[in-house]
């Protein structure tokens, strides 16, 4: 439990209310990974508003659930934001993917879901 995501912050935001902090867990398990898939194609298109906001949409609960790979999704949020044309982020973008199937998979085998 708690190998590719922690949750201290989750926890203490919802003073450890375990109904609660379930229900965080449903909710990062219907939205991130849908909102990685929505950035992964983002990316490959070089849709950059798109990824921007997709990104950005992601930083919180990524953040919140620590997977540890927030700076590197802000390098992506910011490739989309500033339009880094001249930038390949599929190196981060990869990294970021990986964190979340990982956490994804462990939150749905720890909170039984």
């Amino acid at each position: 439990m708690e190998v590719h995501y922690k949750l201290f912050r989750v926890r203490e935001l919802a003073d450890n209310d375990n109904e609660f902090i379930g229900a965080l867990a449903q909710a990062f398990l219907e939205e991130v990974p849908q909102d990685a898939k929505r950035l992964k194609k983002a990316v490959i298109e070089k849709d950059y508003e798109e990824a921007y906001q997709a990104a950005h949409k992601m930083k919180p609960t990524i953040d919140l659930f620590e997977l540890g790979v927030l700076s590197t999704l802000i390098e992506v949020q910011d490739w989309g934001k500033f339009k880094k044309t001249e930038v390949d982020v599929s190196a981060q973008l990869n990294t970021v993917l990986l964190a979340v199937e990982k956490a994804t998979s462990e939150i749905k085998s720890d909170f039984n879901l």
